[in-house]
């Protein structure tokens, strides 16, 4: 431990994701309800933790299109499914793209305010079977006027950001492959195995992202149709995948770490969300990231990993260049390009893997961020709990 356990600090005990499947009918996870995916991810969760179901205090779930099998707090079944006792309660939230991490901060204010000790902030998204934008009225005229910006698409504005920032295809495309080389060598390095539970799908055991493709054909991504401007840069090899997962953290306070005597992975330091233009919506995590940094009186030099969501290359590479963040620190084991990007579950799954390319690294320090529609961001700081000072020679 970097320091005494804090009986009001919070901490992560355990975090467990799935493999993330590609979100269309011949992808590995469609036969799976969404409701048992996560139900399924609950109780391996607590498997892992080793924590008494019972003593959870709430289940905070992100899903970003709430609507048929989606809809109906499916939290609440999922945990009654796993398991949970009846008296463990459940919510799902929806701040879109950040679901699953705002599910994280919403579970660890409640834990820092003193009033819970133990809750699971998770999310789930089968895009496979509830498309995404199923809750939406954008192509509804009375319910998008009356706004003093326009109401675009996210792609639309990912074109503006890449155009603000003086990006090329070429530099999209370069960072896109990357995203899958990294993911790639990741995954055969086993540095998701320990991360990833193993589901069985048929007869076939599925544990690995299916998202990934190498070797990259660059040549085949420049040819691709940029659907959101005509001659534009934008195109489905520089954006996230859709895809279909699951991810769940325990969270827990000091004092009832000690009190069970469990040994905690990380700490939570700070949680952020921030408003930001409706129309670049997609630049938030450079305010998120900022507040952030200011709330803890640390710099971006200080931070060893980051986690930023590629919902589009765009979005990493303006957020880089305004920040001016070492490239080496982000997404070191690829990102939503290459694995995809299950809407309500992913800011679960990056934490998830922070925590352990942490714990892998020996590092310190990590921050996540990710960009939500319509202009808005969450951000987060953690410590590794396993983090040993090196020696001044």
């Amino acid at each position: 431990m970097t320091s005494a356990i804090v009986d009001r600090d919070v901490y992560i005990v355990e975090c467990v994701r799935t493999p993330i499947g590609r979100g269309y009918n011949n992808g590995m996870l469609h036969s799976i309800q969404p409701v048992d995916l996560l139900a399924m991810t609950l109780d391996e969760l607590m498997k892992r933790s080793g924590v008494d179901k019972g003593l959870v205090e709430d289940i905070i779930g992100g899903v970003v299109s709430p609507v048929k099998e989606q809809g109906a707090n499916i939290p609440r079944f999922a945990a009654l499914k796993a398991g949970f006792p009846r008296h463990v309660p459940a919510v799902q939230l929806n701040r879109m793209c950040g679901s699953g991490q705002q599910a994280i901060h919403f579970a660890a204010q409640a834990i820092a305010a003193g009033d819970i000790d133990v809750a699971i902030g998770c999310g789930v998204e089968m895009m496979s079977i509830v498309p995404m934008a199923s809750d939406w009225q954008m192509d509804n005229s009375d319910f998008v006027k009356g706004f003093d910006f326009k109401v675009l698409h996210q792609g639309v504005s990912a074109e503006m950001i890449a155009e603000k920032y003086k990006l090329t295809r070429d530099e999209l495309d370069q960072f896109s492959g990357r995203s899958h080389e990294l993911c790639d060598r990741a995954a055969k390095a086993g540095y998701f195995k320990s991360q990833i539970m193993p589901i069985k799908v048929g007869d076939k055991v599925f544990d690995q992202d299916e998202g990934t493709r190498v070797p990259v054909d660059y040549a085949k991504m420049k040819k691709l149709k940029t659907p959101f401007k005509e001659g534009g840069l934008i195109t489905a090899a520089n954006a996230s995948q859709i895809s279909d997962g699951a991810s769940a953290v325990l969270l827990c306070s000091g004092r009832k770490l000690k009190q069970l005597g469990l040994k905690p992975r990380a700490k939570i330091i700070t949680c952020v969300v921030v408003g930001s233009d409706p129309e670049y919506m997609l630049l938030g995590p450079i305010p998120a990231t900022q507040k952030a940094l200011k709330n803890t009186g640390m710099t971006a030099n200080q931070i060893d990993v980051f986690e930023i969501n590629e919902a589009f290359a765009s979005v990493v590479l303006s957020w880089v260049k305004e920040l001016k963040i070492d490239m080496s620190k982000v997404n070191p084991n690829g990102g939503a390009i290459a694995h995809g990007h299950p809407l309500g579950a992913t800011g679960a799954i990056l934490m998830t893997k922070m925590v352990n390319e942490l714990e892998r690294t020996g590092q310190r320090y990590g921050l996540q961020t990710m960009c939500i529609g319509f202009g808005q961001a969450t951000a987060t700081i953690i410590e590794n709990c396993s983090y040993k000072p090196q020696p001044r020679l």
